[in-house]
């Protein structure tokens, strides 16, 4: 009669750590998703302060939806501070070889629309996601 309690309490035991295991995998998912906008949101920032320091030159910024810094065509300080801006949306918020991960800037100088793209479905998310930010310059 003990061996079949213990066999049970084995059997309890082992069905509780698996769902330990899948909560733990949930959250790891989840602080994926957490870390992928937080890293969005700086990224839109650094591109906006970018933009502050160089307000002559505010309007040089409005691009269309570009994932790839080659397919920038500005040039000078603009095109070299977007050209930044993409690569680095594709090495904090991306992956690598990543052609999901997109930044756009449209109104500028009046009121800036700064929208970052990327595919979250590595974090248990959807196959899109996007944070906009507005500002003023």
């Amino acid at each position: 009669m003990s061996l079949i309690e213990v066999l049970v309490a084995v059997l309890v035991l082992a069905v509780g750590l698996l769902g330990v295991a899948a909560m733990q995998s949930l959250a790891l998912r989840g602080g994926q998703g957490s870390l992928e906008s937080s890293q969005a949101v700086m990224q839109t920032t650094s591109i906006i302060e970018a933009m502050r320091a160089n307000p002559v030159n505010a309007a040089s910024y409005n691009i269309a939806k570009t994932c790839a810094a080659a397919s920038v065509s500005v040039g000078g300080l603009a095109g070299d501070d977007l050209k930044n801006w993409i690569g680095a949306l594709k090495s904090t918020v991306g992956v690598a070889g990543d052609t999901t991960t997109c930044g756009q800037i449209a109104g500028c100088p009046g009121a800036c629309v700064v929208t970052v793209f990327w595919d979250d479905s590595r974090a248990g998310g959807g196959a899109s996601r996007s944070i906009v930010t507005e500002t003023r310059i």
